[in-house]
């Protein structure tokens, strides 16, 4: 499997001169059977971070395992390295390893690569479409491994998501995976933080709303993509609510993009008129599944609405949103944003 880094990208040993190097073996000689516990090591606490760059020496690997406390004694480790001629064959990478681990483990992993991490993170609101080719590029994993991971049918079922992907499920987190790990593996990884983050009371508070956990996840991933401010998720949670009670069409235009499959920078007339279950202006009710993955605040919004009679939001050039409880309250709003937007362009071209 090729390696996350370049391939050439090893480390060349720098020494501290020819003048220095006899007596330096000499040292090693005498010292080895003081230092059998540098070489043995005994593994202990919680894995440390080591990052090796690609190019970096061998002074400056050892002085980074030292600093971790991986080894001691860095300089001996350097020249032990040398004796075991592994020193110009460590693989650069982040690694974790654990403190204490001793010149010969340590040395080891660095040129076997045995605790070579990737890390990888999900933003909340992601979509498949963006996860994927993430993994494919961090894990160097085949697309089409990805493809069947998210089409597991066992972890389907197990979330309660209808298909045909897991798209909602892959939890938004930062991940730490071992080299090497498969596709599957990640993606079970993902949905099994997902099931670790669900709350359990919030099944009973879905069901009594009338909806299922995918129900739920699909409006925490509208409002989601909706929220650019944290206190306005209850609030446009409630606007989606109040809707689907009047058996009002969503209308959000993130259902309409995720319908494209691509992001638009505006939602025009034209767009609206994708033929898709997911677009909420043409179809009432909750789109069949999530349009991305949901963290849990907005998880949270869904099943936790303000209580407020709001029909309609409309984002203002800031970010936040303008909340009406009427058609001709919305659309006094919208008019006034147009007017203040027009207004700030005149001032900055004068």
């Amino acid at each position: 499997m090729r390696s996350l880094f370049p391939s050439n990208g090893r480390v060349h040993r720098t020494t501290d001169g020819p003048r220095h190097w006899h007596s330096a073996r000499l040292l090693v000689a005498a010292a080895l059977g003081a230092t059998l516990a540098g070489c043995s090591g005994e593994p202990s606490g919680v894995p440390r971070r080591v990052i090796i760059p690609p190019g970096a020496t061998l002074r400056a690997a050892a002085d980074s395992l030292a600093h971790a406390e991986v080894i001691d004694a860095p300089r001996l480790f350097r020249i032990y390295a040398d004796m075991e001629r592994h020193d110009r064959e460590i693989k650069p990478g982040t690694y974790l390893l654990q403190r204490h681990l001793g010149w010969h483990d340590a040395l080891d992993a660095l040129t076997r690569g045995k605790g070579l991490v990737h890390t990888v993170t999900i933003p909340e609101g992601w979509e498949l479409r963006e996860i994927g080719p993430l993994l494919e590029r961090v894990l160097n994993v085949p697309a089409e491994s990805i493809g069947a991971a998210v089409r597991d049918s066992a972890l389907l079922e197990r979330v309660g998501a209808p298909g045909p992907t897991l798209e909602g499920y892959l939890f938004p987190d930062t991940y730490t995976f071992p080299d090497g790990l498969s596709a599957r593996a990640a993606v079970a990884e993902m949905v099994h933080e997902f099931e670790r983050e669900w709350r359990p009371q919030w099944d009973s508070v879905a069901r009594s709303f009338g909806m299922s956990r995918n129900d739920a996840v699909t409006l925490a991933s509208i409002i989601e993509k909706e929220a650019q401010r944290p206190d306005e998720r209850p609030l446009i949670s409630a606007v989606y609510h109040n809707r689907l009670r009047r058996h009002m069409p969503l209308q959000a235009d993130p259902t309409v993009q995720f319908a494209l499959g691509h992001h638009v920078g505006r939602v025009t007339f034209k767009d609206l008129e994708i033929i898709s279950p997911y677009n909420t202006y043409r179809h009432t009710g909750l789109p069949p599944g999530p349009i991305g993955s949901p963290g849990v605040a907005s998880l949270d919004a869904a099943l936790a609405p303000a209580a407020v009679p709001y029909l309609y939001f409309v984002a203002a050039p800031d970010g936040h949103h303008e909340f009406r409880t009427t058609f001709a309250e919305h659309s006094a709003a919208r008019h006034a944003l147009r007017r203040q937007a027009a207004q700030h362009k005149r001032q900055g071209a004068s």
